[in-house]
């Protein structure tokens, strides 16, 4: 009886980590077809005469909120100036 219910829950574990690992697959496959088109979006904005280390800049700028956006800005120009760039 021990052995069954210990077979019993040896199959379950399994086919729980093999749906989580599915589960981790598909995700990684959406993952990489979302990159593709992120490139392809970049490949026309460049195209189309775009800098898109630019736009690659404001996106990430875009992520971050106003203060926190502010603070890095200070502290570049603070590097900036102790550096004589400005």
């Amino acid at each position: 009886m021990a052995d069954e219910i210990t077979e019993t829950s040896q199959t379950v574990a399994a086919g729980q980590l093999r749906a989580l690992i599915e589960r981790i697959e598909r995700l990684e496959e959406e993952k990489k077809t979302i990159g593709d088109d992120i490139k392809d979006i970049y490949a026309e904005a460049k195209g189309n005469g775009f800098d898109t280390k630019a736009i690659r800049t404001i996106v990430r700028l875009r992520k971050k909120d106003q203060a926190e956006r502010e603070e890095e800005e200070s502290i570049l120009d603070l590097y900036k100036a102790a550096l004589g760039m400005v």
